[in-house]
This record gives C-alpha cells, sequence and structure tokens, in this order.
C-alpha cells in the first residue's frame, strides 16, 4: 500500500492567495497531503530542502530556484512542477540527472494579458494617468491632444499566443498591426510581417511579446528606442530581461519616445525596477497582467491536474524530461483503468 502522497506549494500567504486559490488547492487535497510556505521570507534550497524533505512533488511559484543544490538535497522528489509555462527557475538537466520529472502549465492569461496591453494603450494615447493624478492633487489638468486606437500601427515584436490574441483585438478596434518575429511565418491577410527596423520606424505602440532567451537579452536598448518616432510608445509585457532600463530612461528624458508601460522589470520577481517606475512618462504596473481569477485558476488548476495524473503513476500533460522520470515508476507504480 503506498502512503499518502505528500505535495509541498512553495507559495507564501500573500502569492497563494492571488496565484493559486482554493479551488486548486481543494483538488490537490482530494489525492495528497498538502504542506504551503508559511510565511513570506523566500526560500534557500537550505530552507526549501528541509520544508519539503519528505514531499513526493513540489509546486513552485516563480520566486523559487530548483537548482542542482535544491534537488540534490531531495532525494525522494519525484516531480518539480512549475505553476506557469516559464521554467528557467528549474535546472531541467540536474533534475533529469536526478530522475526527477519536471512539469509546467500552459498558457491561461492571453486574454488577460493582451487586454492589459490594450488599457494601456488607451492609457497613454489619451493621457488618463496623469489627468486623475492631477484631479487627485487638486490641480487643475491641461488639456492635451489623445490618440485614437483606431488608425493607429500597432507594431508586436514576438508572435507567441499573447501576440495573437492581441493582434485580433487590435484589428478589431480598427488598428493596422505589424509584427517582426524571424522564426514564424505570418500568413493572416490583415498582418504585415516585417523587419524589427520597419516595425520600430512605423509604429505608434511598440509592444514587446517575444520570449526571453540569451538571444533576446535587452533587444530594446538605445539603437531600438532611437529607431521608434518620437510620437510613439513602448509596452513591455514580457519579460525585464528584454530591455536595457538605461536606454530606456534615456529615452523617456530626451523624449526619444513619447511614453512607455511596464509590467515587468529587474527588479526582484519580475517586477519593474523602482527609479524607473517613477518617471512621469512611464505607466508602471507589479506584474499584474495575468492576474486575474481565469488565468490564475487555468495554470493552478492544471498543476493539481498533473499531481493527480503522478500520483496514478502517469507522465502528465506539460511534462518536459519524460524520458528521465526515473523516480515515478518506483513511488507511483501505474494503475491501468485510469486516464491520463
Amino acid at each position: 500500500m503506498i502512503s499518502r502522497p505528500a505535495v509541498f506549494l512553495t507559495h507564501s500567504p500573500s502569492v497563494l492567495a492571488n496565484y493559486y486559490g482554493p479551488r486548486a488547492v481543494a483538488a490537490l487535497e482530494a489525492v495528497a497531503t498538502v504542506r504551503c510556505a508559511r510565511d513570506e521570507i523566500p526560500f534557500t534550497a537550505k530552507t526549501l530542502a528541509a520544508a519539503a524533505q519528505d514531499c513526493d512533488i513540489i509546486i513552485s511559484d516563480r520566486r523559487v530556484e530548483g537548482g542542482a543544490e535544491l534537488l540534490a538535497r531531495l532525494p525522494n522528489l519525484v516531480a518539480f512542477c512549475r505553476c506557469a509555462m516559464d521554467i528557467r527557475n528549474i535546472d531541467v538537466t540536474a533534475a533529469s540527472a536526478q530522475g526527477i520529472l519536471v512539469t509546467h502549465a500552459s498558457a491561461g492569461f492571453m486574454a488577460s494579458v493582451s487586454e492589459w496591453i490594450v488599457g494601456m494603450m488607451v492609457d497613454l494615447g489619451r493621457h488618463i494617468s496623469p489627468t486623475v493624478a492631477q484631479y487627485q492633487s487638486g490641480l487643475s489638468p491641461q488639456l492635451v491632444m489623445g490618440r485614437e486606437l483606431r488608425g493607429s500601427t500597432l507594431g508586436i515584436v514576438g508572435f507567441g499566443q499573447i501576440a495573437r490574441y492581441l493582434a485580433d483585438l487590435a484589428l478589431a478596434f480598427g488598428m493596422r498591426v505589424c509584427v517582426a518575429d524571424p522564426f514564424v511565418i505570418i500568413e493572416h491577410p490583415n498582418i504585415r510581417q516585417v523587419s524589427m527596423d520597419a516595425l520600430l520606424a512605423q509604429s505608434d505602440f511598440v509592444v514587446c511579446l517575444a520570449s526571453a532567451t540569451p538571444q533576446t537579452e535587452n533587444l530594446f536598448g538605445a539603437a531600438a528606442f532611437k529607431a521608434m518616432q518620437p510620437s510613439a510608445y513602448f509596452i513591455n509585457a514580457s519579460r525585464g530581461n528584454l530591455v536595457n532600463e538605461t536606454a530606456l530612461l534615456q529615452a523617456l528624458n530626451e523624449q526619444l519616445i513619447a511614453g512607455c508601460a511596464i509590467d515587468v522589470g529587474r527588479a526582484p520577481d519580475q517586477m519593474p525596477s523602482p527609479d524607473l517606475a517613477r518617471h512621469p512618462r512611464l505607466r508602471a504596473t507589479p506584474h499584474i497582467g495575468g492576474l486575474t481569477p481565469p488565468a490564475i485558476e487555468h495554470q493552478s488548476l492544471e498543476t493539481a491536474a498533473q499531481v493527480a495524473a503522478i500520483i496514478r503513476g502517469q507522465i502528465p500533460l506539460g511534462a518536459v524530461n519524460a524520458a528521465h522520470a526515473k523516480r515515478l515508476s518506483a513511488r507511483f507504480p501505474f494503475q491501468p483503468g485510469t486516464a491520463s
């Protein structure tokens, strides 16, 4: 008889409430004993290993580093599940060497992030935030001519799932849409595929949605901002790694671009950097683009389903190193007649 499986959620109390939720926790508790972080103090490899020592599965938030040191301290760990698409916080090679299964969740935040981008385009183009702030400060706001989305050109860098959703929204608003992505072929009749240089030169709103890789580090630097129109706005909803913040600050100060909105940055936990966020022509939000109940539940419930499959001895959807999951069959023999 297999002892009751144990799952450790690395989410702190506040992160658990915002990024996991009671329905997903209940789904985990139906199949396993669940333990959670007790405070807001970030884990180290040593403290997480101690907290999760006898657990079969770890479900990780984005702040936890699943490195070789941690994994070596957990000889009974069967699986390391990431409650997001991004698994850069996990050393998959080290996990594979230890026979530990690694999984990630699929995207469920296309609508949420796309709507945040549309909101920021409206805010920037119509100067909404400064006007609200002036009224709240007891001042009489200055009237500034705004820009409609209709007829404006949206340039999207990177054409993944969020970009595809955003492009459809933009077209519905009557925007012209162009995309720069050397790794896809776009066949949509109303979307123009152009070079990065051409996109920067013609776009009224430039939205960064490229993946964070070593090749895209500082993709938006001094040259990119100089290539944009002085009347254009830059929006980053991808990762802070893609932007040279010194160059962005200089572009704002020298009015090389009209303004900016960011939901990510180079501060801890992918937050916007405070020095940059306080700039008067920049709108910064604390990584909330995907923070809506449907978006969060999509990924948290998916990890709960992955855990249930693992306990049945199955390789779940979202596995990234299934061939190396040697500990799975030893701990959880396959149960025939169950669905994956």
